[in-house]
């Protein structure tokens, strides 16, 4: 997510770094990332623009069973921004 997270803030074009991330992150699931890295990688993809649909619901899924406690407001604004950018619904 830091890696995403860097590009995106630097505003690197990098679409293949994105699809790479985005199908590791599937492939691997989110078990090791953090509030923080969740956030960060969907605040990412949204601001390179990049659209990542699998990515953000299975994002979403992962927060729902998680539950909020582990966000701090700065990593719950930054998710729910991104989804609401990228018109994510997480019923």
């Amino acid at each position: 997510s830091n890696m995403v997270w860097a590009f995106a803030t630097a505003g690197v074009r990098a679409d293949a770094l994105y699809g790479t991330v985005a199908e590791e992150v599937q492939r691997r699931g989110l078990g090791d990332f953090n509030s923080q890295a969740l956030s960060n990688m969907v605040w990412a993809f949204v601001t390179a623009g990049v659209r990542a649909d699998a990515l953000y619901g299975t994002v979403a899924e992962a927060v729902q069973r998680r539950g909020l406690r582990d966000f701090n407001p700065q990593d719950l604004s930054n998710m729910v921004w991104a989804f609401a950018t990228a018109g994510v619904r997480a019923d």
